[in-house]
């Protein structure tokens, strides 16, 4: 996933990973060490969790 295709606030799936299923919304997004891209999931009960971006897609409302 390309960072100009995911912004904060855009909703999101996760379909990949630990944390395969979920969804919500994403908030800081951020370059990792080693050149990823990471971002925190919120999610609509308030829990929170980070993932890699490639582990995501973007819900086009």
């Amino acid at each position: 996933m390309d960072k100009n295709e995911l912004q904060d606030g855009d909703r999101c799936n996760v379909v990949g990973g630990t944390h395969k299923g979920k969804s919500g919304t994403a908030r800081d997004l951020n370059i990792s060490k080693t050149g990823h891209l990471t971002l925190t999931v919120v999610q609509e009960n308030g829990e929170r969790f980070k993932t890699l971006a490639k582990n995501v897609i973007v819900v086009r409302q």
